[in-house]
């Protein structure tokens, strides 16, 4: 493939912050206390009105990569895998969806670039049936997270992996094309020859405007259940000839791991 197309996933391709999505069901797993669990309630409510700035990105990073300190990485990751359907399926906004498999149609990779973990990141990028993702990686010792953090994908981060990746996969920036909200994805909508931003922040829009690039707007969360039949998938597929097949083959995967289970 010679282009690509990137996708920010919080409020571009899902309606809220992919990693605090998950407070309930940390509660519920032990690892955070229901006063943990109803602040990152409330932080989503603001994430969804306002977005988030740099210093808030930062409190957020300092916050979480301290709190998961000590947790036990298999135990996040089946956390993740048993709540994914409920938690992040209702949230896909159906214009993104759309979006995506019209990257995919035209034959161009789909690759999730965001600043949460790759143990939420990765399984959502299953689900929605993308290429690749790019995620931030925490620092891990005898299988239980150090506190510290290998990779933070955010700010100019994501457009340094996507030069890199670019290079490795044989992109031709000039010809990909990435989405985001944020103004702290500047670099990664710079990175590319086909910038665009979805529910921009005010400070995204300026930029967007004054630069003349297309600015997209979506409000309609769909679960992908209801867009894609899984009657017939028995497998999951990451990477298919159209996203709706890896997106149905994804929740397949999810729905017969979770009936294994019960």
């Amino acid at each position: 493939m010679e282009a690509a197309a990137f996708f920010d996933l919080d409020k571009t391709v899902i309606a809220k912050s992919s990693t605090l999505a998950f407070g309930r069901p940390f509660m519920h797993g032990g690892l955070i206390s229901r006063r943990a669990a109803l602040k990152a309630t409330y932080a989503q409510l603001v994430f969804a009105r306002t977005g988030a700035d740099a210093a808030q990105m930062d409190r957020m990073r300092d916050h979480i990569t301290e709190l998961c300190a000590g947790w036990d990485v298999a135990q996040v990751r089946e956390i993740v895998t048993e709540t994914l359907f409920d938690i992040v399926d209702p949230l896909i906004y159906a214009e993104a969806a759309e979006l995506i498999e019209t990257h995919r149609a035209a034959g161009r990779e789909v690759v999730i670039v965001s600043s949460s973990g790759e143990e939420v990141v990765g399984p959502i990028g299953v689900m929605l049936g993308v290429d690749r993702v790019i995620a931030t990686r925490m620092v891990t010792e005898d299988g239980a997270y150090t506190g510290e953090i290998a990779f933070y994908a955010y700010g100019e981060n994501k457009a340094i992996a996507i030069r890199e990746l670019a290079e490795d996969a044989g992109y031709d920036l000039a010809e990909c094309y990435a989405y985001s909200d944020s103004i702290t994805d500047l670099p990664m909508l710079e990175a590319v020859g086909h910038p665009t931003a979805v529910n921009p922040d005010r400070a995204l829009r300026r930029e967007a405007v004054g630069r003349d690039w297309p600015i997209l707007t979506f409000t309609l969360p769909v679960s992908l259940r209801s867009r894609f039949s899984l009657a017939r998938q028995s497998r999951p597929m990451i990477a298919g000839t159209a996203v709706g097949l890896g997106a149905a083959a994804g929740l397949a995967w999810y729905a017969n791991r979770r009936r294994g289970k019960a």
